[in-house]
């Protein structure tokens, strides 16, 4: 698939088709893409704790608010997202600039844009959650202290179409000097 196109086509999903599964090396495929995202200096803080089974996929509905338990009711994965704290934009255990700890979600956030798209190349869709209850997720996967847990995504199949919004043009965006 084309870039262009793979940027149009994927879509955040709220209704997906029950009883697919995803494979473990499709995950790790998946996963392995993060990696070729750029990080401050090559530093790779990303982390992904994936839930693809009952069990596990439960305990995450669980620090989900209920409005995102129903639009992820049949996904067939979710992997929640943190970074490693005080290294991206950090030498030495100072920061770098005033910035801190954002430089980490920023590269973070470089690697789920690359995980998107790569779900979306292999005919996945998905849906990032920002509301969750961190404290749940941290319990449930051992997720250490010295991680920031960033989001919930969704993994699957869609269940019908998805809506294109309108997107600003760019001329409301960018200020050309």
């Amino acid at each position: 698939m084309e870039f262009l196109t793979l940027v149009k086509e994927r879509r955040s999903i709220r209704a997906y088709k029950g009883d697919n599964t995803i494979s473990e090396s499709t995950l790790k495929e998946i996963i392995s893409t993060t990696l070729q995202a750029p990080t401050w200096k090559n530093s790779e803080t990303g982390r992904y704790y994936i839930a693809a089974n009952k069990e596990s996929m439960d305990a995450v509905r669980a620090a989900l608010p209920a409005f995102n338990q129903n639009s992820t009711a049949n996904a067939s994965a979710f992997i929640v997202t943190a970074y490693e704290k005080n290294i991206s934009g950090f030498t030495k255990g100072e920061a770098d600039n005033e910035l801190g700890n954002q430089w980490g979600a920023y590269d973070l956030g470089l690697q789920t844009s690359y995980l998107l798209l790569r779900a979306k190349e292999l005919g996945l869709d998905s849906l990032i959650m920002g509301l969750r209850d961190a404290a749940k997720l941290r319990k449930s996967f051992n997720i250490p202290e010295t991680q920031e847990i960033v989001s919930v995504i969704a993994l699957g199949y869609r269940d019908g179409d998805a809506l294109l919004r309108k997107r600003k043009e760019v001329e409301e965006v960018a200020t050309f000097l």
